[in-house]
């Protein structure tokens, strides 16, 4: 598996909050879902986005942003424009005095905001669970980045433009998988430019020594490894191998390499209804308990509670 590739499967969205909104100026909304992540596209118009913290960003059609939660942010017209609605984890809409909206912008089929012919349109898609997400993705994004449209043309904008607004059997699935899509897209082109802030370990692979332990622990994350036989692997002695790649990556080889794991295990435990023994195998741990333990260790809960929150379930 290649680098990039390792870093983007994780998108798998499944019933992402997806929506066409429509405004007129004056507007702005206040966004505190804290969903892990939400891509927006600017149709026609513009907009701003502000975050509480960092410098806020303006989106002209063409443009996308991504911000990454859980931090809250403003989108609006203009940064000077007091909020009209705030948005509630769960896709629950409020006024600013806290009172409900109770549907008062729905303009149609995943359509909302204040008027319908607005001048201004975009198109969000929010991941509501943290499962739908790779950590290691998560990890490896600013706050909030954008894309003009000078290096940023994705052929998928007008086709979700057609389907966000159709009430099809089977639209939820569609609007999912285009929505997985255009995160790829997107966070491929974003990494390609000079001011993404790679991972160091996404930097490290270019090095011919750490660069091909990387690859060794990614493409057979099972294999026994230790930091003798990844060296021997290198052509290094251990101490140069765990110093240079310390260096590199930020931590040493078998952190790395449990983090890897660990990562994989999380993602065969969202996507996946193998057993905890069969992913145990597949990641490089001896079975269930010894992962059930380490895994605990990483991510705070056990595999069981992770798989059920990472589908959704209460």
């Amino acid at each position: 598996m290649d680098a990039l590739a390792g870093l983007l499967e994780g998108p798998r969205a499944r019933g992402a909050f997806m929506i066409r909104a429509c405004f007129e100026p004056p507007w702005s909304i206040r966004i505190e879902d804290r969903a892990p992540l939400t891509v927006m596209v600017m149709v026609r118009g513009d907009a701003w986005v502000i975050p509480d913290r960092g410098s806020r960003i303006r989106l002209r059609p063409g443009d996308l942003a991504i911000a990454r939660g859980p931090d809250p942010y403003t989108c609006a017209d203009d940064p000077g424009t007091a909020p009209q609605a705030l948005i509630l984890p769960g896709a629950e809409c409020r006024y600013p005095d806290g009172r409900a909206l109770n549907g008062s912008m729905d303009l149609g089929v995943r359509t909302w905001g204040d008027r319908l012919d607005g001048s201004t349109v975009m198109l969000i898609g929010t991941y509501l669970w943290e499962g739908e997400i790779s950590g290691r993705l998560l990890k490896a994004l600013p706050p909030l980045l954008t894309l003009p449209s000078d290096v940023w043309n994705c052929p998928l904008t007008p086709y979700l433009m057609d389907e966000i607004v159709r009430d099809e059997p089977g639209q939820e699935v569609v609007l999912d998988r285009l929505l997985d899509l255009l995160v790829i897209a997107a966070l491929r082109a974003w990494f390609s430019r000079p001011e993404a802030a790679a991972p160091a370990w996404y930097a490290a692979l270019a090095d011919p020594v750490v660069g091909r332990v990387l690859r060794l622990v990614q493409d057979d994350p099972a294999h026994p490894w230790t930091v003798a036989s990844l060296a021997a692997k290198a052509g290094v002695s251990r101490a140069a191998l765990a110093r240079r790649f310390t260096e590199l990556v930020g931590e040493p080889p078998m952190t790395y390499l449990t983090g890897w794991r660990m990562a994989l295990a999380a993602d065969a435990l969202r996507d996946t209804d193998d057993t905890l023994e069969a992913i145990a195998r597949r990641v490089g741990y001896g079975g269930a308990f010894a992962l059930s333990g380490a895994f605990k260790r990483v991510y705070g809960v056990s595999p069981r509670e992770y798989r059920g929150v990472g589908r959704g379930s209460p």
